[in-house]
């Protein structure tokens, strides 16, 4: 057997909320094949909800994520009020910016100082951390639980919220009501500046791609809800242009669809390819008509939006060691951590400048037609279309979300990140790739497995 050979099986990813698996192949020291393995169920929902009053769809979709349930709302009722032809605006908007705002804080901080940090610090998990890092643990935990508050305070519960609707909201707080979160979320905000500014001084792999990447832009803010879709490379859209530019394929080593960017100088309707596998992915090369892999999550939101965010957050990113620019996916860490302060401030903002409006929502009365919402989960562009008839029943539904469109850019980095690494024992090179996928936080399920992997020498 050849030491310059070698087949790496991921049985099971650890620290990533799903299960997942990852193959490298590598013949002479060249990667001859990645796949990246998921096993993830949020397609059967699109059937779940053929049948169902349009009313319901943001209470079904929220059971497809535990973590980010309000991306999954609100991606929901932006498309049913496309459809509806509804616009809602003032303090409603400012509410669902708001409830936002928390799973943000709750999605990101799980993320960085249980789910990735340990990659940083060379633990098995979070739990292995707390016993020398406590006290960071324990921040992170309160940090953590100030973002669920503010999802069960606005939302009814924290897990699978029931007051958000079509419209708006079943239930509005009053202003003082909100008063009584300003205090805890002061204390988030200087949390969250210390989690960035920690962040900044772990050491990161030199390691960069030419990603597109592909995010929300909106003229007055930094995107939660609402804005153009947007990329590094000239793709500006409106939402309801999605599926012109974007589309899904079906690769046999996995049970979600990879999504990828059409090539703009081809018309928008031209046919699908079918079957592709996993392919070194130069974008463009050996993807016939596609452009291929593209980048979205708080990495792209960061790159496209920078100019958006207070100069306050952009002063802690500069303290954290970043510019306006970054293209380092392990860097994404320090990235999390700014939206993070981001949305702390954010939701003091809102709270300071509410007024109780009138109706906790408007009216809305179904009509027969198409409507699209594309709304920024904490991993990235959430994109929800239906069908339905003037009776508000669903005939058809489609959900795009984040992880299925990052999948193929995280065979990509494998592709790359490798052969950096070849000479790499057995453990260390298993540990570095995981760490690459999880870069992008993705949700494939729930997963408490750790990880198994066997190594081949040809």
């Amino acid at each position: 057997m050849s030491r310059n050979s070698k087949t790496i099986r991921v049985d099971y990813l650890a620290r990533v909320e799903g299960e997942g698996a990852l193959y490298v192949k590598v013949r002479e020291n060249k990667v001859a094949d990645v796949k990246l393995k998921i096993f993830e169920p949020p397609r059967f929902f699109e059937a779940f909800l053929r049948g169902r009053s349009f009313t319901e769809a943001p209470d079904i979709t929220a059971r497809i994520c535990g973590i980010c349930p309000i991306a999954y709302q609100m991606s929901s009722c932006h498309a049913m009020e496309d459809v509806c032809g509804v616009k809602v605006d003032g303090q409603l908007r400012a509410l669902r910016r708001l409830i936002y705002c928390g799973e943000w804080i709750e999605s990101h901080v799980l993320h960085v100082a249980m789910l990735h940090a340990p990659d940083f610090l060379g633990y098995e998990s979070a739990i292995h951390m707390a016993k020398d890092h406590s006290d960071l643990v324990k921040k992170a935990l309160k940090l953590k639980k100030i973002g669920n508050d503010l999802v069960t305070f606005l939302g009814g519960r924290e897990i699978h919220p029931i007051n958000v609707r079509v419209g708006g909201f079943y239930k509005v707080p009053t202003k003082r009501e909100l008063q009584g979160l300003v205090e805890d979320l002061k204390w988030a905000r200087d949390a969250s500046y210390d989690l960035a500014l920690w962040t900044g001084t772990l050491e990161f792999p030199d390691f960069e791609q030419d990603y597109e990447f592909v995010a929300l832009r909106h003229p007055d803010e930094y995107p939660f809800n609402e804005g153009r879709l947007v990329s590094t490379k000239g793709l500006d859209i409106a939402i309801r242009e999605y599926e012109e530019y974007f589309v899904e394929e079906h690769v046999e080593h996995s049970n979600a669809l990879h999504s990828v960017l059409r090539r703009r100088d081809l018309p928008p309707q031209s046919p699908s390819l079918k079957g592709r596998g996993s392919t070194p992915p130069s974008l463009g090369e050996g993807l016939g008509e596609r452009s291929g892999n593209y980048f979205v999550g708080p990495l792209a939101r960061y790159n496209i939006n920078f100019d958006k965010l207070p100069r306050s957050v952009q002063k802690a990113a500069k303290d954290a060691g970043l510019g306006p620019v970054c293209k380092n996916p392990f860097q994404s860490i320090i990235v999390r951590s700014v939206e993070t302060l981001y949305a702390c401030e954010e939701a003091l903002r809102i709270i300071s400048e509410y007024e109780m409006p009138e109706r906790p929502s408007v009216e809305v009365h179904p009509r027969a037609g198409v409507g699209c919402g594309c709304t920024e989960a904490p991993r990235g562009i959430l994109y929800h279309r239906y069908r339905i008839d003037d009776q508000g029943t669903i005939l058809d539904a489609k959900i795009v979300p984040p992880t299925s469109q990052n999948q193929k850019t995280i065979e990509s980095d494998l592709w790359h990140f490798v052969p950096k690494n070849i000479n790499l024992s057995k453990d260390q090179l298993t540990w570095k790739c995981e760490q690459a996928i999880r870069n992008y936080d993705p949700c494939i399920s729930c997963a408490t497995h750790f990880l198994k992997i066997e190594i081949e020498r040809e």
